[in-house]
């Protein structure tokens, strides 16, 4: 889900994921170098790259320093373009396979991205020694065609209840395993994947009352997270503010994280909603990851995230769970994770898409909030 910009790296066949440059028009929110606020479409542990061919290194056994210059043409290749308005710093790593790769970096954080032949769009991660012959030979079967998009060819592979999508390099000798973003930072792959049973999580509308909820959700984002399961983080009596992530969306823990201070204070509590949106991105580990902390008790939750302790196995209520609070996402416009909801002053909902740029604001508001409900 990316709106703004920031690297993530992923696993396994996803290399790295949710970009410094998904913009603020985009609905699906992968991250954000800084501006309004930073979300992500997921994470998991870092895979590492790959030395870049032409890397000398001495007799010794040390690296020495490879010379990478900053793309020249900046201006005229738009997804570019648009990634160095965030801040972020770019490297030029060459061709191979018809397609030209670059590094882009933002603090301690980067990524390796294929610019696509119209320059229109990147995918996220490094080439793959295996051609497609190879790959439709070992998969056969297991593979649909998702169609071409800026250029490259697009495929779904699925592996028992997992999947990955790979896009095919012009000359058909290497893949990317990766996410599509276009120069708008819009991601493209989840809208490919998004008429797959199974890809994306599905909101269904049941037939037992809950559609009239959900109509008051798309008016009333609070009134939709109060119908959720949620856990607890923080003195009940204290000002609550309202978090929806997934498991294995960076920005939520790095949210957490910078809220953890306001918590130990007293100044806020923290409610937190479990979703599943990453199963695209993290090889199907986001869903039963938001079950087993759904299983938790509601004042273990945040400390069972915060460890990534998600050995719990489900109950049997926590499926029907996670489809509500997905339901209640989808239902009041969730562009991304995470997601802050709270109470306002004049009684209307409060929502920020990512993380904000100046937590002590949004707490202090949190707070007057509060005060003002408790005349």
């Amino acid at each position: 889900m990316p709106r703004h910009f920031l690297f993530a790296m992923s696993v396994s066949l996803v290399a790295l994921s949710g970009p410094a440059f998904a913009g603020p028009g985009d609905a699906s929110k992968s991250g954000s170098v800084v501006q309004s606020g930073q979300s992500e479409p997921g994470i998991a542990p870092a895979a590492q790259p790959a030395a870049p061919s032409g890397a000398r290194f001495a007799n010794y056994g040390q690296v020495e320093p490879l010379a990478l210059a900053s793309p020249v043409d900046v201006e005229t290749v738009p997804v570019l373009k648009h990634i160095a308005s965030t801040g972020a710093q770019l490297l030029e790593l060459g061709e191979a396979h018809g397609l030209r790769s670059v590094s882009a970096r933002s603090d301690d954080q980067f990524m390796i991205l294929q610019i696509a032949p119209d320059g229109q769009a990147v995918v996220g991660g490094p080439q793959l020694d295996l051609p497609i012959d190879k790959l439709m030979t070992l998969a056969s079967g297991q593979v649909k065609e998702l169609g071409e998009t800026h250029g490259l060819r697009g495929l779904y592979l699925r592996n028992g209840q997992e999947f990955q999508v790979l896009y095919v390099a012009p000359d058909g000798q290497s893949t990317i395993a990766g996410v599509m973003w276009d120069a708008t930072g819009k991601n493209l792959t989840r809208e490919q994947v998004s008429k797959i049973d199974g890809a994306v999580p599905t909101m269904v509308v049941e037939k037992n009352g809950s559609k009239t909820l959900e109509a008051a959700a798309k008016a009333d984002a609070l009134l939709g997270v109060e119908h959720s399961a949620f856990g607890m983080y923080g003195d009940p009596a204290a000002p609550r503010l309202w978090m929806i992530f997934d498991p294995y969306c960076s920005y939520s823990v790095r949210a957490f994280d910078e809220l953890k201070p306001y918590v130990a204070a007293g100044r806020i509590q923290l409610a937190i909603v479990p979703i599943s949106i990453l199963d695209y991105e993290t090889n199907g580990q986001s869903t039963p990851a938001a079950e087993s902390l759904l299983s938790q008790d509601p004042t273990r939750m945040a400390e069972a995230w915060d460890h990534q302790s998600f050995r719990a196995p489900p109950s049997q209520e926590t499926p029907a769970l996670l489809q509500k609070n997905n339901r209640i996402a989808e239902e009041i416009g969730l562009k991304g994770t995470p997601t802050l909801i709270w109470r306002k002053a004049d009684g209307t909902a409060g929502e920020i898409d990512g993380i904000p740029k100046n937590w002590e604001a949004l707490i202090a508001e949190v707070e007057g909030a509060h005060h003002v409900s408790a005349r």
